[in-house]
């Protein structure tokens, strides 16, 4: 049995709509990582007074790592917001996919994602690559520039009103510090003597900071 083939018109109608509706989101997105960008940056320059007279020097920067990429450093933690550069469609299981709002245009299932790491300062600091790190969150942000996230504890449960909530520059400051608070509140644990208690000649020869044991806050610790 042969397949239908499609009307040409139809088929070039459907690239066309479809592609331009992605750009759209691509666009949306990529203007509000830009705005966390600028947030982020004004964030660390109000801030770097008052943190200079801590009685301790303490890491407190904003870095641009390029198109996709910015990096806020402070104390001993690094978060690392990543832009993905694809646009995504929200799984049909996904709670915001029973919203009215959604049914009412499939298309507003359609999002850019920015992800929130958090990574030890010191695992760049002294560059080691067995260290591991944690998305503590994602933002999902659709062509009209609606937003939901997902993430622990701050970041996971205030911002989930998909149909009301816009990105805008207040939106972005409020996850930003909630990152912040939440990172802070989330401690280095000393790992499990299993799983240390055993060192080869090669990996004891080297420095203790390029070892091959990793560090982490939750090693073994799944979200």
């Amino acid at each position: 049995m042969s397949l239908p083939v499609p009307n040409p018109k139809s088929l070039i109608h459907a690239i066309i709509e479809k592609g331009s509706m992605k750009q759209q989101v691509y666009r949306t997105t990529f203007d509000v990582f830009n705005t966390f960008k600028q947030i982020s940056e004004q964030f660390v320059n109000k801030n770097k007074g008052a943190i200079k007279k801590a009685p301790y020097p303490l890491l407190f920067e904003y870095s641009d790592r390029g198109t996709f990429e910015f990096q806020l450093k402070f104390g001993s933690d690094i978060l690392i917001f990543f832009m993905h550069s694809n646009v995504f469609e929200i799984p049909r299981d996904h709670e915001v996919m029973k919203s009215s709002y959604i049914r009412e245009d499939k298309s507003r299932s359609y999002c850019g994602i920015i992800h929130i790491f958090n990574f030890l300062a010191d695992s760049f600091t002294y560059n080691r690559t067995n260290d591991i790190g944690y998305c503590i969150g994602r933002i999902f942000v659709n062509r009209e520039g609606h937003y939901f996230t997902e993430g622990k504890r701050e970041i996971g449960m205030l911002y989930n009103n998909f149909p009301g909530n816009i990105l805008d520059k207040k939106a972005i400051h409020t996850i930003l510090t909630s990152s912040v608070m939440y990172t802070l509140n989330f401690d280095l644990l000393t790992p499990p003597y299993e799983n240390i208690k055993e060192v080869s000649v090669a990996e004891i020869q080297t420095t203790l900071d390029s070892m091959s044991i990793r560090t982490g806050k939750r090693l073994g610790f799944r979200f």
